[in-house]
């Protein structure tokens, strides 16, 4: 429901638009409407149904709540459909609805005391009443959760989310001695276990400031696997929350998504690879449930 409300919130603004789009389409019989709908959006997805979050709200009858939300979640495009499923979103729904809880739990996300949105909520006066929401606070989010609710199932430190420190020295160790070497040019980013994408973006983010200050000129295209489901999730929806569709595309993710045993890239080359295996699990552990330690260097210095 987090990631929900933070795609949510950015077509907010669109909404209508791409409700009138849809019409249009249809009125026309367009069978292929995904980049009219994209572009009335303004984002790399949109939703088509007829609901808002803040419509649901106002429904005091469970069972029509339940089917009203249903129908909200058909309207998404199907990026983030793959990404509910992979939350296995819609098992929850019956056990949400059956407790009365899911009009309660859309009450308090949409609550405007809070902000879920990539965008800061503004005061009047101009100052920013609530921050947005980037990558490394999602991830901070769901680890948080995952912390709270699941630990009777033993998690362990950094099962989930790489602290943004860790990602950062990482970054750093593989750009920093090739630093000089960096051309004009296109490169792919790679991360054998991607997690939340904090790896992928922060090392985009250096790469690009490296280049920048040597008066270079990249472009960068990201990678990624991933075996959890939820992580997985997540990381596709921060980059469709920054525009990012095609990026979003190259993330591919859980339960059969193995990297030792499903390689999802078998034929792609990459220019840097960076990875991290969770903490406090051992290398040999979690290589049984296909996650994969990769610290490599360009590899420029070789085609010099």
């Amino acid at each position: 429901m987090t990631v929900l409300r933070q795609l949510v919130a950015v077509l907010e603004p669109t909404k209508q638009a791409v409700l009138g789009m849809k019409d249009s389409l249809d009125e026309m019989g367009t069978a292929d409407q995904k980049v009219a709908l994209r572009q009335a959006a303004g984002q790399a997805f949109y939703n088509t149904s007829k609901f808002t979050l803040h419509d649901l709200r106002a429904r005091a009858n469970r069972q029509q709540l339940r089917a009203d939300f249903e129908d909200y979640l058909d309207g998404f495009s199907p990026s983030v459909r793959d990404i509910l499923d992979n939350f296995e979103f819609r098992n929850q729904i019956p056990r949400l609805s059956r407790a009365d809880a899911l009009g309660t739990l859309i009450e308090k996300l949409t609550s405007p005391d809070i902000n879920l949105g990539p965008e800061p909520v503004m005061n009047t006066d101009g100052s920013v009443r609530h921050p947005g929401l980037d990558n490394h606070g999602m991830g901070t989010i769901f680890e948080e959760l995952i912390r709270r609710f699941n630990e009777e199932n033993s998690e362990e430190a950094g099962e989930h989310f790489t602290p943004r420190d860790a990602v950062q020295l990482m970054a750093k160790l593989v750009f920093l001695p090739i630093a000089d070497e960096i051309d004009d040019g296109t490169y792919l980013l790679y991360d054998g276990a991607c997690g939340t994408g904090g790896m992928l973006t922060v090392g985009e983010d250096v790469l690009q400031q490296l280049a920048e200050e040597r008066g270079k000129h990249v472009s960068t295209h990201l990678f990624g696997q991933e075996i959890n489901a939820e992580t997985y999730a997540i990381c596709k929806a921060d980059l469709l929350l920054k525009g990012e569709g095609e990026a979003a595309d190259n993330i591919v993710g859980g339960p059969g998504h193995s990297t030792l045993s499903n390689d999802a890239f078998p034929t792609r080359e990459f220019d840097f690879m960076l990875s991290n295996p969770p903490y406090g699990k051992s290398l040999v552990t979690r290589s049984s449930d296909g996650q994969m330690l990769f610290l490599a260097r360009n590899l420029l210095s070789l085609h010099n």
